[in-house]
């Protein structure tokens, strides 16, 4: 007896489970065969919600409608048949008032790309050929002080500009 129920409780939950495809057009006498099947949607809530993005066009178009509503009541009706609050008519107003369409716009959201002076490229491309310089002539001054310490310890003289020497 006992044994009876836990199955009969056993196939009611794995019935249950059991509902990604179900047959269609299963009435007396229509033929069910594999093509005739269809998949059921999930009926699983997704874990996040998708964020809902408005147009500019929908948005004005829903404060024309908004504007138009004279009865009380009938702007309830247009906010719940829309999905929306009074708040976004509020939000949108304010943009609209403002005569800015681009605020009526999505605008993409994070960090705002800063603008670059033009300059600062050419600054870079200078300052990094500057040390590229200044390295090159530190390495000649110090090759060009062995060479008067290897001409001292050899005592080979020195001629100078003055002397005709260094052409």
């Amino acid at each position: 007896m006992i044994v009876e129920k836990i199955k009969s409780t056993e196939e009611r939950k794995r019935a249950r489970k059991v509902t990604a495809i179900s047959l269609v057009g299963v009435t007396k006498g229509v033929n069910t065969s594999p093509s005739l099947m269809v998949a059921v949607p999930d009926p699983e809530v997704p874990a996040k919600a998708a964020r809902r993005r408005f147009t500019a066009e929908y948005k004005l178009r829903i404060l024309k409608l908004a504007d138009a509503c004279t009865e009380p009541g009938s702007l309830g009706t247009l906010l719940r048949r829309e999905g929306l609050y009074a708040s976004n008519l509020n939000t949108w107003r304010h943009q609209r008032d403002r005569g800015v369409l681009s605020a009526l716009a999505p605008k993409k959201r994070g960090r705002k790309e800063a603008v670059r002076n033009p300059l600062l490229a050419d600054n870079e491309k200078l300052r990094k050929e500057n040390e590229r310089l200044t390295n090159r002539l530190r390495k000649a001054e110090i090759i060009i002080d062995v060479q008067k310490k290897i001409c001292l310890m050899l005592e080979i003289p020195l001629t100078t500009i003055e002397e005709g020497g260094l052409d």
